[in-house]
């Protein structure tokens, strides 16, 4: 049995190898983006050149000469800095049906030592199929358990998880849910109860242990010493003392509030990520002043007694009251529909602007990389795309990619699938 499992490990890498080789390599160098106009995320757009050089965009003005850069004709296009989706399974996950690949849950209830970073395949053929349309970075978020890992932020380009991380990671909590687990939940309200009991015993239980070793290290380091290696509650020392913050996914009504109530007694640095029934608690949220990261848009309502655009408002409702929200797919494969996302976001209520702002800089201030992403700015990372109009109409093209000063090609196996059979002959090869 032991064998048969190496055997189909060795050829289903082998195939994610192979055919993410036939993704043509990316281009380094000094590109010189030339003739379109920059989407400046707060003030519009303006027509400017970009120089990318060394990784980064060394500068941004009208008219730019630079005889040695690689020439980019941007005429009639727009350049925009690389959206972000913030949380995914992107580079954590293959194929569904096979559990071997699936490396975004482990076992356990309490795992937040799980670094998702070391789990990230670089080669994954899922990787082009997203990049290709304007996501430059995502989240990649581990699930099941209490407490499944430390979440890690990546660029969807690198040989080598290190290569892609792009500058944060936060350990990811399941609050306790105390309602049903969907249409398919059986159990009667006194054992709904019981459980919801029974999972905030075990999640203080736990806290409580978490608190006390980060005392025992503070002291420990305060006398040179060194405490016993415990990994699982390492992870979350720096939560504890509000040095990193806490992701926190949070759905229903009464959980949110608890979740609001817990932070404040704990006194944990919070990000709330789901949140799909924010619009309901949305004066307690503008209180407390708590991230959020909303999605996906493009879903149901949580209730059946909601109205059918209740998922499609909710961030723009937040978003209009004073709430810092970013949008997220929760997605593997379809991370592509971000922008999509966006738009019914934009459409209902969040307006273009602040819709964009959810997918660029807003993720990039609530990750606290906002110094180097989610605008076109002179010495930030060269994450950009430029298409040929709006990123949330599905008729747009994008033309050209960079991630980290790279050109990305724009090739994935949707791609080379379409032009392989594009074309056909019936009775031919």
């Amino acid at each position: 049995m032991k064998q048969t499992y190496i055997t189909i490990i060795f050829f289903f890498f082998t195939f994610t190898f192979l055919n993410g080789q036939q993704v043509a390599k990316s281009l380094n160098g000094t590109f010189l983006l030339k003739g379109g106009q920059v989407e400046t995320v707060y003030n519009g757009l303006i027509k400017a050149d970009v120089l990318i050089q060394d990784g980064i965009i060394k500068e941004m003005n009208d008219q730019i000469q630079h005889p040695g850069a690689i020439l980019v004709d941007c005429k009639g296009l727009i350049i925009y800095p690389g959206m972000i989706d913030s949380g995914t399974k992107l580079g954590l996950a293959e194929v569904g049906a096979i559990s071997l690949t699936q490396d975004h849950n482990e076992i356990g209830e309490y795992t937040p030592h799980m670094n998702a970073l070391s789990a990230i395949n670089p080669s994954s053929v899922n990787i082009p199929v997203n990049r290709v349309n304007g996501i430059t970075t995502s989240l990649a978020v581990p699930s099941g358990g209490r407490f499944p890992g430390t979440a890690a932020l990546i660029n969807l380009h690198g040989y080598t998880p290190e290569q892609m991380y792009a500058g944060f990671s936060g350990v990811v909590f399941n609050f306790p849910s105390s309602g049903k687990r969907g249409r398919w939940d059986r159990r009667s309200e006194e054992d709904i109860k019981k459980d919801a009991e029974k999972a905030q015993k075990g999640l203080n239980e736990f806290w409580d242990k978490a608190k006390l070793h980060a005392q025992i290290s503070a002291g420990a380091k305060a006398q040179n010493k060194k405490t016993k290696f415990n990994p699982q509650l390492d992870a979350l020392v720096d939560v504890i003392n509000g040095g990193a913050p806490l992701l926190i996914e949070v759905n229903k009504k009464a959980d949110i509030l608890s979740a609001i109530e817990w932070v404040n007694k704990n006194e944990v640095k919070a990000v709330f990520t789901g949140v799909s029934e924010g619009y309901r608690v949305v004066d307690s949220l503008v209180k407390y002043n708590i991230p959020i990261i909303t999605g996906p848009i493009l879903s149901n309502p949580s209730r059946n007694s909601d109205h059918y655009n209740v998922a499609y408002a909710n961030a723009g409702i937040m978003q209009k009251a004073g709430i810092k929200v970013a949008i997220r797919t929760n997605e593997t494969e379809n991370v592509r529909n971000l922008p999509y996302n966006a738009g019914f976001a934009a459409a209902y209520g969040m307006g273009w602007r602040e819709a964009f702002k959810a997918v660029t800089i807003v993720p990039a201030e609530i990750f606290g990389i906002d110094d180097k992403y989610g605008t076109v700015e002179q010495g930030k990372i060269a994450n950009v795309f430029v298409a040929d109009g709006d990123p949330f109409e599905t008729k747009t093209q994008i033309k050209h990619l960079f991630i980290n000063g790279w050109k990305v090609p724009l090739e994935s196996r949707h791609t080379l699938l379409y032009d392989e059979f594009l074309d056909r002959e019936p009775g031919g090869r």
